[in-house]
């Protein structure tokens, strides 16, 4: 799993990740900012405890996590859910539940395809939509 650990950068993403925000209820607005920043993502873990700071021009988040347990998050996007991460196999797993009926849950599958590459597989369970951005390794 210490393969994760460090640096990402966005470098790109599919043609349906504006589909699945669409999905997740982010407005238009919002849909356009996320459709034109770049991102950047730092996986941390200290003993058992995790760390994962997102930044972009647009917003940022830091998570601080163990594995299996449920937090409270605020998405990027403004939703609250109550999350948790898991490993799964060699890949780290987060999964999203809303609080508010109706809200679509979801999985975030990161994935190191490589040591420069890695993928962030965004899932909106239960409504076969799925969509994949690639990160690269930076140094900040």
């Amino acid at each position: 799993m210490t393969k994760l650990l460090g640096h990402w950068k966005l470098y790109s993403s599919d043609d349906k990740w504006d589909d699945y925000m669409k999905m997740m209820g982010v407005n238009i607005i919002l849909r356009k900012v996320g459709n034109s920043i770049t991102s950047c993502e730092e996986i941390k873990q200290t003993d058992d405890l995790w760390e994962l700071l997102i930044t972009s021009t647009f917003k940022n988040a830091h998570l601080k996590f163990k594995l299996g347990e449920v937090f409270d998050e605020t998405t990027l996007d403004g939703r609250k859910c109550k999350s948790t991460f898991a490993v799964e196999g060699d890949d780290l797993a987060h999964y999203q539940k809303g609080l508010k009926p109706g809200e679509v849950e979801s999985k975030i599958t990161r994935t190191r395809v490589d040591d420069e590459t890695m993928t962030i597989t965004l899932e909106a369970l239960g409504k076969n939509l799925t969509t994949v951005r690639t990160f690269k390794r930076y140094t900040p």
